[in-house]
């Protein structure tokens, strides 16, 4: 099988870093991979032994010259079907594209915010399927509007053994340049509103004066960085905040954290989560779009509702309090990343999806040739 992938982010995390970890596993099971993504983007360098990376000028919703450039691309290259990974003009330009060119089109929606009904039923005829990483941005795709039988769900995975291993603190605060004793609490998200940082941060004041010695670091990078350190500064937790940036070595540092909180207000589902449970870290996080899908309340963490910081804040200090049912909680999630989130899991759910998708896509054409012969 033959699949053009085109992906528009430029940064490898999210849904980028899920791109790769499906064109690695089609890769090893005999596929044939070409990607489409920006030049000079950091999953081409990272898709390059598993792919043909054609790096392609992209830029954003209203690029119209995008879709010239993949159709040449898709008439150069004959694959069996077209997979679309991202938004940021992707998934209308490349479906306008795929559709000229006569070649299947699958798109993979990542994010749980409702678009308008004539907009579902406008972009979504580019589509032959869509797959939602969780079941919750399928509800919400249907309630839009997509017809139930274009929708297939596939979550999205992790490389949960690679978190799975003990972490050596001390190495870990040297990187971060912070103490090694006390305790630490971490988010994984890029620094935009709807991650929810400011909630935490609301909540900072009454977990500190409980535990002085407490720790948070904000892993990802955004035009927040200084707004949110402006924050910490004004309610008085400037001291307790660390802002990491971008790490390449989360693996290396989840496993040190003693709870991942993510107070996101939207989520599609959240890798960090995934990469947190793997890590054996106990979460506290919204209960909000595909967050219950990675954490099950009283299983692997715990949920309070978005945007309550007095909850968020309750929900933290009553962990920090107890170690043993930290270590019950992140337990679990491991075990549930390995059950329910790995990788060969979701390589062979998409796999299933272009499969099923080309197996009609030949009986509609040998009904067409067949037609054909009876009109001769």
């Amino acid at each position: 099988m033959r699949v053009l992938h085109v992906e528009g982010g430029r940064h490898l995390y999210g849904g980028a870093f899920q791109v790769l970890h499906l064109i690695r596993g089609l890769h090893a099971r005999g596929h044939e991979n070409l990607l489409a993504c920006p030049r000079g983007c950091d999953l081409a360098a990272a898709a390059a032994p598993f792919a043909q990376v054609q790096g392609l000028p992209m830029h954003g919703d209203a690029d119209l010259l995008l879709v010239p450039r993949l159709l040449r691309l898709i008439r150069a290259s004959a694959p069996d079907l077209v997979h679309l990974h991202s938004r940021i003009g992707a998934d209308v330009m490349g479906g306008i594209a795929g559709r000229v060119a006569g070649v299947p089109v699958v798109h993979t929606r990542r994010v749980d915010n409702p678009e308008a009904a004539w907009l579902v039923r406008l972009k979504y005829q580019l589509h032959d399927r869509v797959i939602a990483i969780s079941q919750e941005i399928g509800r919400v795709l249907t309630a839009g509007g997509l017809p139930a039988d274009k929708l297939r769900v596939v979550r999205s995975a992790v490389d949960w053994q690679r978190y799975a291993r003990p972490g050596d603190r001390a190495a870990a605060a040297q990187r971060l340049g912070i103490p090694a004793d006390g305790l630490w609490i971490a988010v994984v998200a890029q620094l935009i509103e709807r991650k929810g940082h400011r909630v935490l941060l609301r909540a900072l004041p009454a977990l500190v004066a409980t535990h002085p010695d407490l720790r948070v670091i904000f892993f990802g990078q955004g035009p927040l960085a200084a707004d949110l350190a402006q924050e910490a500064r004004a309610l008085g937790v400037a001291d307790q905040v660390t802002l990491a940036g971008f790490r390449t070595d989360l693996d290396e540092l989840l496993p040190c954290v003693d709870v991942l909180v993510h107070p996101a207000l939207m989520e599609g589902l959240g890798v960090a989560l995934l990469q947190a449970a793997s890590a054996g870290v106990p979460i506290v996080a919204s209960r909000a779009g595909g967050i219950p899908e990675a954490v099950r309340d009283g299983e692997n963490g715990v949920l309070v509702t978005p945007g309550d910081a007095a909850a968020l804040s309750a929900a933290v200090a009553a962990l920090l309090a107890d170690p043993q049912r930290r270590r019950i909680l992140g337990a679990a999630g491991q075990a549930l990343m390995a059950r329910e989130f790995s990788i060969a899991a979701m390589v062979e759910g998409n796999l299933a999806v272009y499969r099923e998708l080309l197996d009609e896509s030949r009986s509609a054409a040998s009904g067409s040739q067949r037609s054909r012969s009876r009109s001769t």
